[in-house]
């Protein structure tokens, strides 16, 4: 996708790079909003960040649901002080 923004950012016709590359023009556009500016590392740092921060919101989602049923299951039997 960095690639694809390259020849945009040089001048060619995001329409004309969009056909080469095989995708829409506005997946070009969000791609520069996101990625503009960036080396190829930099993208693949922000995109590792990003699927680490999903991994960890997932697992606080479960952990909390996990909390919140056991909580339920004291409440219930009454083992609560």
């Amino acid at each position: 996708m960095i690639a694809a923004l390259k020849p945009v950012g040089a001048g060619r016709a995001v329409e004309d790079v969009a056909g080469e590359v095989g995708v829409s023009k506005h997946s070009i556009y969000g791609w520069k909003a996101k990625y503009g500016g960036m080396d190829v590392s930099q993208a693949q740092e922000a995109k590792q960040l990003r699927d680490e921060n999903t991994r960890l919101r997932k697992l606080v989602a479960d952990l909390s649901l996990d909390k919140e049923a056991l909580q339920s299951v004291i409440r219930k039997n009454g083992w609560s002080s």
